[in-house]
């Protein structure tokens, strides 16, 4: 995946260099070649969203619970529409309407990310609220204690509501990450459905952003945000 998305962040930078026409059209083999094969790689992964949406129907917390389950089911969805464009690419099915398989695929992986989205931030804001109240009672303690203004950081306004923010995502790492990865994979999709356009090499830079962060969360499963 990162091979396939480094190809087209490259093909795109260089394409309007007249003497890199041979090396674009590699690129562009290459980035093609890698889509195929990831195709064919994720072929049983529909049986793991499903177990995966199972296993998530059981979570205590309602919220995480819709998210992750909707997320895992329109995944499904995804890989079993993935892997019909697969079989026409190889011949197998050639009468397929590639277009509207295509947008159907789309569709669902846009979705599915909109899950993770939302639970993204229903575990932010969890937090946020968590914090505000923490910082509510010391700075009634305080105020007790001393009968005076509190000097602690504030929760009220734009300043301490975005450092608070900075403070409890810089605690939760794996939160970070998954919402970074989440947001770049919404490039592909949104560009692809026609709700905002970008071009290749945004869609390339975010694809490499995305699989590093993936790499690096296989990498070290404690930066893995668990659901």
């Amino acid at each position: 995946r990162a091979t396939q998305y480094t190809c087209m962040l490259l093909s795109y930078l260089i394409e309007r260099k007249a003497d890199k026409e041979k090396l674009v059209m590699k690129l562009k083999q290459l980035e093609s070649s890698m889509s195929s094969g990831r195709k064919m790689f994720r072929l049983g992964n529909m049986v793991h969203a499903l177990v995966a949406a199972r296993r998530t129907t059981q979570l205590p917390d309602v919220v995480p619970r819709f998210c992750l389950t909707a997320s895992n089911l329109t995944r499904a969805l995804y890989f079993i529409c993935d892997a019909v464009l697969w079989l026409n690419s190889v011949g197998l099915q050639p009468d397929v309407d590639k277009p509207k398989w295509r947008n159907w695929a789309t569709k669902c992986y846009y979705i599915s990310l909109l899950m993770n989205l939302g639970r993204d931030w229903y575990e932010i804001s969890s937090r946020l609220e968590q914090a505000i109240l923490e910082e509510k009672i010391k700075e009634n303690s305080f105020w007790d204690k001393h009968n005076q203004e509190p000097h602690g950081v504030k929760s009220d306004g734009v300043h301490g509501f975005l450092l608070l923010l900075f403070q409890i995502l810089k605690k939760h790492p794996p939160l970070v990450l998954d919402l970074v990865k989440n947001l770049c994979d919404l490039s592909g999709p949104l560009d692809t459905l026609g709700i905002y356009k970008t071009n290749p090499g945004v869609i390339g830079f975010c694809g490499v952003i995305s699989s590093l962060v993936g790499i690096l969360t296989l990498a070290s499963p404690h930066l893995k945000l668990k659901q």
